[in-house]
């Protein structure tokens, strides 16, 4: 029997829909036509949200760019195998955003001669960066960037790691490098633990701090799936989790990561995978899936955009593929979220033969 990453077997669901899919010639030549639609789909996402410059941009936001995006489109240019991108991306990232003291990016830059309106960071596009540039310089081959995949992992684990007050030994994950360092809490974005970025620039550089914080991690969210949902933010304190006054306890559009960052990291039967899929059929509308709902489990918002679904279809192992017309219809973030799906998709245990 085959085993996840955590040791936990593989489900015969996911057993006999791999058998399925890959028995025939018929499902090959599909896969291929797949390819082929992601390629497509590509192109369109990136004329749509990047510019010739490099700039991702936000179209929900009033166009604005952030070290997410960046992140994102550097890692969506790379799985697609677009060179020229990738560097224009890179670039801009270079030279609008990784402009402090550090090898960390300013996380917010707004257009109209504005530029860098808060140069705090955001842990997730520092890591995505990070993790997308390894893998351009490991299974790519395109050289020149691995000293600075290695900078910015050094940065993420003196700068974004601080001891979990249950455990001082083990490592959380800050949501940026200024986030107050508390002994007694710290406020956790569960979204940006990525089990699979953690661990492989820990690997590719020495760095077991981050490999630690993404078993660390695993557990937390383990922990959090025990709870009714799945929380946007919230405070581990020595005692255990508690609210945040600023954020309030909420299932939300951070918190639709979670399962996608899991599985793409191998861990298909994650509990919180399990409780992300709970509370994303929560709504009663046919088509829909819920894309906020309060502590009560009251539904605030839902949505039957393809991207938001796309969670839904890869926590069922479904094949993904998203086409130009639906990265030409969606808003920005959504459209993201589809084409990082189908990106999962292609490299998860869904695709295990």
């Amino acid at each position: 029997m085959r085993h996840s990453q955590d040791g936990t077997p593989l489900t015969p669901r996911f057993k006999r829909r791999t058998l399925i899919a890959c028995a025939s010639a018929a499902c090959l030549f599909r896969l291929s036509a797949a390819r082929a639609e992601n390629a497509m789909a590509w192109e369109a996402w990136s004329d749509r949200f990047v510019g010739p410059e490099g700039r991702v941009v936000d179209t929900g936001q009033g166009d604005i760019s952030h070290s997410e995006g960046q992140g994102y489109g550097l890692l969506l240019a790379q799985a697609s195998g677009d060179r020229a991108r990738f560097d224009a991306i890179e670039d801009w990232s270079a030279r609008n955003l990784a402009t402090r003291q550090d090898s960390l990016m300013a996380w917010r830059w707004e257009p109209d001669g504005r530029g860098v309106v808060d140069w705090r960071t955001a842990t997730d596009g520092d890591l995505f960066r990070a993790w997308a540039l390894l893998r351009a310089g490991r299974d790519s081959g395109w050289p020149g960037y691995l000293g600075t995949a290695e900078a910015i992992a050094h940065a993420v684990v003196d700068l974004c790691l601080t001891p979990d007050p249950r455990a001082p030994e083990e490592m959380l994950i800050k949501p940026s490098a200024e986030a107050y360092p508390d002994e007694e809490r710290v406020l956790l974005n569960p979204s940006y633990i990525m089990p699979r970025a953690l661990r492989e620039l820990g690997q590719a550089f020495g760095l077991t701090q981050l490999v630690r914080a993404a078993d660390h991690g695993d557990a937390v969210l383990r922990e959090l799936a025990s709870m009714p949902f799945l929380p946007d933010w919230i405070l581990v304190t020595g005692a255990g989790f508690e609210v945040s006054n600023e954020h309030g306890l909420r299932w939300g559009y951070d918190a639709l990561r979670i399962p996608l960052y899991l599985i793409w990291s191998g861990y298909p039967a994650h509990a919180a995978v399990a409780s992300a899929l709970r509370l994303l059929r929560s709504t009663p509308v046919e088509g829909h899936i819920a894309t906020q709902t309060d502590a009560t489990g009251r539904v605030i918002s839902q949505s039957d955009q393809l991207g938001y679904r796309a969670i839904e279809r890869l926590a069922e192992c479904e094949l993904i593929v998203p086409d130009p017309d639906a990265m030409n219809s969606q808003p920005y973030y959504p459209a993201v979220l589809h084409m990082l799906a189908s990106v999962a998709f292609r490299e998860s245990l869904c695709r295990s033969d």
